[in-house]
């Protein structure tokens, strides 16, 4: 097994892995510092938890070295303020007995705050695209300096429209650097995005895009409706030794109140919730709260999840499932991190199982099916959540099989084809007696 001496970590940041812990790398990490070190164009693909981070975050102390001159000479884009503050915090740790110097901005709170961070002089920048340019805009900033740029959860990137963004950052940042690319999925957008931000790449993959983490138990439950959901979430959350850290995902911050005002009344320990309606400063008490243990379930959406890393979250939830098939690697990659264990328990209605059959071909594995327990009430489907779930269901069928009329489209047929014996429009005349026969009563 190589070690991080053996990877030639600066002697400062290896007293910063010992301190955190941290014996021997990742196989990610193994596999990426020496190619970085090489000054080659690297795209790695490892699932979330894997290590990551410091993977690009290593090579770059080590090509830094200390501290020099006022403008940032390695940039790090991240997609979300959380994840902005969690590669901050890491640079933090791994740096402590080293003058590298850093800092970490994202929109949410008042620029001027962070071009006083910036202004005394930085060696890394982490940064959300938009505040990046609220910042170099406002000529607080200087990006002349670059020679290193890290695109972090790539996917995630793009998903949120964030390309145009880059690629105007790539006409302001010197054209001579080393671009490193990292995604734990990788679509036809993320290739395409490599081709045009990449320069003959060396490829890192320490295992199959979307492929979850080998530490996490996957199961599933069949439930028929919301409220029985909700139910059997307050049935698995009142065993708190098992359950003693887990994160809810739900698809929109609607959902997410509704849950948390049922799970804050029903079950025991703390409970936060976020999501994009929530202020900078209670999403970031939220996760520092979740870190250090003092909140027991943490409610969230995926958008604001990105950037949570808490190595011993027991337990993730999917109330419902996500949007995208490849935020399910995401979500679960929030348990079994740093090489423990986890599970991830995903409940699904009749219009889920659909997406659960496609999330399967993504990952390429089955996950398995549990039994509802017998003490967990069933409750009985209400007639507008029915209604919402044979929809859905039609969409899907349309989307599998184009001829597909529907069962809302047979129904529909079939009653304007029904014989009625009331005219759809009166003759003008019966129009015109009804109107004089009320004039007469006048």
């Amino acid at each position: 097994m190589t070690t991080f001496e053996e990877l030639k970590v600066n002697k400062s940041i290896l007293k910063g892995l010992d301190e955190l812990g941290f014996v021997e790398p990742t196989p990610i990490q193994e596999k990426a510092i020496p190619v970085i070190r090489s000054g080659v164009d690297v795209l790695g693909i490892a699932q979330t938890g894997t290590g990551k981070t410091a993977a690009y975050l290593l090579p770059i102390f080590m090509k830094l070295v200390k501290a020099e001159g006022e403008d940032p000479r390695a940039l790090i884009l991240v997609p979300t303020r959380e994840l902005s503050i969690q590669v901050g915090e890491d640079i933090a740790e791994l740096t402590q007995y080293s003058n590298i110097r850093h800092a970490a901005i994202y929109g949410g709170i008042g620029w001027t705050k962070h071009a006083d961070l910036v202004e005394p002089g930085i060696d890394i920048l982490v940064a959300t695209p938009g505040r990046l340019f609220d910042l170099y805009r406002n000529g607080v900033l200087s990006l002349k300096k670059i020679k290193t740029l890290v695109i972090d959860e790539a996917d995630r990137m793009l998903d949120m429209g964030f390309m145009p963004q880059i690629r105007q950052l790539l006409e302001i940042i010197p054209v001579k650097r080393q671009n490193l690319l990292f995604s734990a999925t990788f679509n036809e957008n993320v290739e395409e995005m490599s081709h045009e931000f990449l320069d003959f790449p060396e490829r890192i993959e320490i295992a199959p895009s979307a492929t979850p983490a080998e530490l996490v138990q996957q199961s599933y439950y069949k439930v028929p409706n919301s409220r029985t959901k909700l139910n059997l979430i307050r049935y698995l959350l009142q065993d708190e030794q098992t359950f003693s850290r887990v994160i809810i995902f739900v698809s929109t911050k609607e959902n997410v109140e509704s849950v948390f005002k049922i799970i804050k009344r029903k079950t025991e320990g703390e409970k936060r919730i976020m999501h994009s309606n929530k202020g900078q400063n209670s999403r970031v008490n939220a996760i520092n709260a979740f870190k250090d243990g003092e909140v027991r379930i943490l409610i969230t959406t995926d958008v604001s999840a990105r950037g949570i890393d808490v190595s011993m979250v027991s337990h993730v939830i999917n109330f419902d499932l996500p949007q995208r098939y490849d935020d399910y690697v995401h979500r679960i990659g929030r348990t079994a991190r740093a090489n423990n264990t986890g599970e991830a328990i995903t409940l699904i209605d009749p219009s889920e199982e659909y997406h659960l059959r496609k999330i399967e071909e993504v990952i390429r594995m089955e996950i398995t099916e549990m039994e509802i327990p017998e003490d967990v009430e069933v409750m009985e489907t209400s007639k507008d959540e029915r209604q919402r779930q044979l929809r859905e269901i039609d969409r899907q069928k349309k989307l599998e099989y184009p001829d597909f009329k529907g069962a809302f489209h047979v129904k529909k047929r079939n009653f304007s084809n029904k014989t009625s014996t009331k005219p759809s429009n009166p003759p003008k005349h019966a129009a015109k007696q009804k109107k004089h026969r009320k004039g007469r009563r006048r």
